[in-house]
C-alpha cells in the first residue's frame, strides 16, 4: 500500500517537491473515498478541507434556485478539488460531487497552512502551484457560464 506522502507526489501540484516535504505534508491528510452521487463539498460551506484526487471523478456545480445544478467543470486522477481553503474566509466557492466512485486524498487546510507559515519557502512554492488552478478553474466558469448565459441578448 503507498503511503500519503506517494499519493500526494502522484499530484501535478505536489510533484517535485521533494521526499522531505511531501512527508511533511502528508501529516494534515488521509485517505477517503465516496460514493457516486456523495458531496466533497457546498458551496458556502467553511473549506476546511481540500481533496487530491486519486481514482474516479467529481463534478465541480453551482447551484441556482429553482434550476438543477450547473457543472462547471469534472475533475479527474491528479486533480485537487477544492482551493478555497487558501483564501479567507475560507468558504467553498462551489459545491463538490462524486460522479462515481472516488478515492481522494483528503488534506486538513488548516494543518497544510500552519505548515506552510512554519516554512515560508514551502508557502511560496504551494501558493505558485495553487494559484494556476485557481485560474483554471475561473476560466473554466467564465466559459462555461457564457455557454449557457451568453446568447445574443444575453441568455
Amino acid at each position: 500500500m503507498r503511503t500519503i506522502a506517494q499519493l500526494l507526489g502522484d499530484c501535478p501540484v505536489f510533484a517535485g517537491l521533494g521526499d522531505e516535504t511531501l512527508d511533511r505534508l502528508a501529516g494534515c491528510g488521509e485517505d477517503v473515498r465516496f460514493a457516486a452521487g456523495e458531496r466533497l463539498f457546498r458551496e458556502g460551506d467553511p473549506a476546511g478541507t481540500f481533496f487530491v484526487l486519486r481514482h474516479g471523478a467529481v463534478a465541480l456545480e453551482i447551484v441556482a434556485a429553482g434550476r438543477r445544478p450547473l457543472v462547471l467543470e469534472t475533475l479527474h486522477d491528479g486533480d485537487v478539488a477544492g482551493w478555497s481553503w487558501l483564501v479567507p474566509p475560507y468558504r467553498s466557492a462551489f459545491d463538490a460531487r462524486a460522479v462515481e466512485a472516488t478515492a481522494a486524498v483528503a488534506m486538513d487546510g488548516a494543518c497544510v497552512r500552519a505548515t506552510c507559515e512554519a516554512d515560508p519557502a514551502l508557502g511560496y512554492a504551494l501558493q505558485q502551484r495553487f494559484i494556476p488552478v485557481i485560474v483554471e478553474r475561473l476560466q473554466a466558469t467564465r466559459l462555461r457560464l457564457l455557454n449557457v448565459y451568453g446568447g445574443p441578448h444575453g441568455g
